[in-house]
């Protein structure tokens, strides 16, 4: 059965990781995509693998007239059902090592991307008779780490975006919802050129409910379950892809099954 039939999705950071591996999938379950990123190679290779439901288009999710061309391209394929707003940037740096550009360069790109590819996405969405906006956000949205500032900031200001727009859009039957993901086998996790998580990639989730790093497809999954009608009567929430992160660490002085 295919899950999205007929739906036309934008997926933002999609050139690579769980972006490209969303593209897929959705793809896999009837949908046209259209691919955003600013990593020209690897998003026009992406596309052309993915076949004519797939297109992919130059766009810095921080400009206004970039959301514009993305609305007008995702038309192409029809009414816009889905966005996933998954473009992402970190910058590591204790507070007292960083400045303010380090720290408006993570909020431009995760916080107001975020913000204006929901505005963007109201018009067309309306139109369409309703949609699911899904914002990635991180375990970080939801607790913190230190130096990750601007990163921790932006993640959970979109979480509390996601909630004020669930409010507003919900009476047009637009759903807005966080997907927060763990450790995830990404470049940002240091994956770059490996195929498969080692031991070392999964030493540091030894005390996790689940002992090991994430998978892309993972986190894609969960996308997938609210970009479809299966989650209709789900908005404003946040959904975990963590292994169990959130919910407490195994310490080996205590009991355990």
């Amino acid at each position: 059965m295919s899950r999205l039939a007929g739906k036309v999705a934008i997926i933002t950071g999609a050139a690579r990781g769980m972006g490209a591996v969303t593209a897929q999938l959705f793809i896999d379950q009837g949908a046209k995509v259209i691919l955003a990123d600013i990593l020209d190679d690897a998003g026009e290779t992406l596309a052309t693998s993915l076949g004519n439901n797939a297109r992919y288009v130059h766009a810095d999710v921080s400009s206004e007239l970039d959301w514009q061309k993305l609305i007008s391209a995702a038309e192409t394929f029809g009414p816009l059902n889905i966005i996933v707003n998954n473009a992402a940037i970190l910058h590591a740096a204790a507070i007292a090592d960083s400045d303010a550009d380090d720290y408006m360069r993570v909020i431009k790109i995760n916080q107001l991307g975020t913000y204006l590819g929901i505005r963007a996405a109201i018009a067309p969405m309306k139109k369409a008779g309703g949609g699911s906006i899904i914002n990635i956000s991180s375990i970080d949205g939801l607790q913190a780490k230190n130096g990750l500032s601007a990163y921790v900031s932006s993640k959970w200001a979109v979480r509390g975006l996601t909630k004020s727009a669930a409010i507003e859009l919900g009476p047009y039957n637009i759903r807005v919802n966080t997907v927060h993901p763990g450790g995830i086998f990404t470049a940002m996790h240091g994956a770059e050129g490996q195929t498969e998580p080692s031991e070392q990639d999964n030493e540091f989730y030894v005390n996790h409910a689940l002992p090991r790093v994430g998978l892309p497809i993972e986190v894609a999954n969960m996308s997938l379950f609210l970009a479809s009608d299966e989650s209709s009567y789900s908005t404003g929430a946040e959904f975990l892809v963590d292994g169990g992160w959130q919910a407490g660490l195994r310490l080996s002085m205590l009991p355990s099954s």
